[in-house]
């Protein structure tokens, strides 16, 4: 298993759905995460507990689907911690966000 993601899953996900449907999947999350972090930060700044869930649930969801452990793990205890009070937290979870981008654009050009 690769630190950020599990290439098995990825190899799973490609043999039963198809590699172009998996390659979508993967661009789509990629597209569609800066505005789940927008939602993050957003939520945290007009201290909304229900939206930060919310947003922290969508990160997750979507990093499981990858077998990213390190993100979903952090999303996840984002979705079951309490609000924080500042950013601090997000910036973690968009830290670790950019590291298993990284590597799942890595592994869409192999």
């Amino acid at each position: 298993m690769n630190e950020l993601f599990d290439r098995k899953v990825i190899a799973e996900l490609s043999d039963t759905m198809g590699a172009d449907f998996a390659a979508e999947l993967i661009t789509t999350f990629l597209d569609d995460a800066p505005n789940m972090f927008a939602d993050l930060g957003t939520a945290v700044s007009e201290q909304n507990p229900d939206a930060f869930r919310r947003a922290a649930h969508s990160i997750k969801s979507n990093a499981q689907v990858f077998g990213a452990v390190t993100l979903t793990n952090l999303a996840r205890d984002m979705e079951m911690g309490e609000l924080p009070d500042s950013a601090t937290s997000v910036d973690k979870l968009q830290a670790s966000f950019e590291q298993t981008a990284a590597a799942l654009r890595g592994q869409l050009d192999e």
